[in-house]
C-alpha cells in the first residue's frame, strides 16, 4: 500500500510542477492545486497508512487500529487553506483576463513591470 500511495504522490507532485511551469495562467492555478494535493497526500501518508502502532498510548492501553490524528489534522487544514488559494487566484484570472483579454505569464510579468500610474514619470522632479 505505501508503494502505491507513494507512486500516486511522486505522479501529482510530477504532474502539478510540469504544469506550473506552462505559460497559460490557468494551468498554473490547477498546477498549484495538483501539486497541494500530492503535498497533502505525501502529508497523510507519513502518518502512517495502517492501524498496526498505535499513535497514542493511555493509561488502559492502545486502542485498536488507531490512526495518528496530527497529519489528519493538518492535511484537512491545508485542504481549507488550498481551496482558499484556489479561489483567490481564480479571482484574479478572472479579473487578469477581463482587464488585458488574455492570461499568459509574459503579460503579466510584463504589466507587473511597468511604473504605477499614480506616479510622475521618471524625468520630472516635483
Amino acid at each position: 500500500m505505501e508503494i502505491l500511495v507513494s507512486l500516486t504522490v511522486g505522479a501529482l507532485v510530477a504532474i502539478g510542477i510540469w504544469m506550473m511551469l506552462d505559460r497559460g495562467l490557468l494551468r498554473v492555478v490547477l498546477g498549484v492545486v495538483v501539486l497541494g494535493n500530492g503535498v497533502n497526500l505525501a502529508v497523510f501518508s507519513a502518518g502512517r497508512l495502517d492501524g498496526r502502532a498505535a499513535a497514542f498510548v493511555t493509561e488502559a492501553g492502545a486502542p485498536a487500529l488507531a490512526a495518528n490524528p496530527l497529519p489528519q489534522a493538518l492535511v484537512l487544514t491545508a485542504i481549507v487553506i488550498g481551496f482558499a488559494l484556489f479561489v483567490f487566484a481564480l479571482a484574479v484570472l478572472k479579473r487578469s483576463w477581463e482587464l488585458h483579454g488574455k492570461v499568459e505569464t509574459d503579460l503579466v510579468t510584463a504589466v507587473a513591470e511597468e511604473p504605477a500610474p499614480d506616479l510622475p514619470p521618471q524625468g520630472d522632479k516635483a
